[in-house]
């Protein structure tokens, strides 16, 4: 199985920051908000974390194709 890189963790971080945020997004608080203010680097990390989940969608696909899956008998 492989190892997940540097560039693998942060996009991971980075995507479950997105999930968390549009959870609270549900409830009126936007957490990237509240901390970088509404401005460019907000928009630089709405970037991030839309650039993540792509590279996630490959990840995915990268280790499901190391994975074999057999029914058990």
């Amino acid at each position: 199985m492989t190892k997940l890189n540097w560039l693998d963790w942060v996009a991971l971080v980075l995507v479950i920051v997105g999930g968390v945020n549009w959870g609270l997004v549900a409830f009126n608080f936007n957490l990237v908000e509240a901390i970088f203010g509404v401005g460019t680097i907000t928009t630089v990390v709405y970037g991030l974390v839309g650039l993540s989940a792509l590279y996630m969608i490959y990840l995915a696909t990268k280790l499901s194709k190391e994975v074999s899956v057999e029914a058990p008998m």
